[in-house]
């Protein structure tokens, strides 16, 4: 038994064909998670994916009776998978990261003191490994995002960012793809909720092909974006 960080412990990644990425990612993880807290659980949120990911998810919760998986039949979008995953989650904080392993889990500990005094650790990654475009795209849509709603965030989108739990029970989320961090954060600052920042490493991407650049996305999260100013602000 360790001497816990933190009293529980929520963790998931939303995956959409990863399976050369899923099986590093959890065993990491897990053997993170047993230095954090005694109580913790871990899932994985299978966005409908097309390849071997449904199959390396089920057979990582057969092998550990910690990691349990939720699939989607079709793929759904980010937004639907964070949703999914943050339903799921049954311990007091929650954090996700996603399945590419272009993070290193072990930071985790670093950011998990701060849950002490803050109810949301939002992360930035000091030195994005993304190609030029998804670096200025990422960085315009920060921009953007903070002239909206005055959030005052390096990196809106970061993918390594823990929540209180609770925060969910009472929060309408209607995004259903990349919007979903922008609206999260949004929501819970309306709702009194205190915001950290903390800068994590970043790394590119080894295995597997990433999709978060796609122009069909990026339209749908302007979409969502305005949608969500008229809903917070009329």
């Amino acid at each position: 038994m360790v001497n816990p960080l933190i009293e529980s412990l929520s963790i998931f990644f939303p995956c959409y064909n990863e399976q050369e990425n899923i099986e590093t990612l959890v065993k990491n993880t897990l053997e993170v998670a047993h230095h954090i807290t005694n109580d913790f659980e871990l899932i994985i949120v299978n966005d409908g994916s097309s390849d071997r990911t449904p199959e390396v998810a089920d057979r990582l919760a057969s092998e550990y009776d910690m990691v349990r998986v939720i699939h989607h039949k079709n793929n759904s979008g980010y937004g639907a998978a964070l949703k999914s995953g943050f339903r799921a989650a049954t311990k007091k904080w929650v954090f996700y990261t996603d399945g590419d392993c272009q993070f290193d889990i072990a930071e985790l500990k670093d950011i998990i003191p701060l849950a002490e005094r803050y109810d949301i650790v939002s992360c930035y990654r000091k030195n994005r490994q993304d190609n030029f475009f998804r670096k200025l795209n990422g960085h315009a849509w920060s921009i953007l995002v903070n002239l909206l709603f005055d959030l005052g965030l390096r990196d809106i989108d970061c993918a390594f960012k823990l929540y209180r739990r609770e925060m969910f029970d009472n929060m309408e989320i209607i995004s259903q793809g990349a919007l979903i961090d922008t609206e999260i954060l949004v929501r819970a600052k309306k709702a009194g909720y205190s915001i950290v920042q903390c800068g994590v490493s970043h790394y590119p991407r080894r295995k597997g092909q990433s999709t978060g650049g796609d122009i069909k996305v990026i339209i749908k999260a302007f979409k969502e974006l305005f949608k969500l100013k008229n809903t917070i602000t009329g």
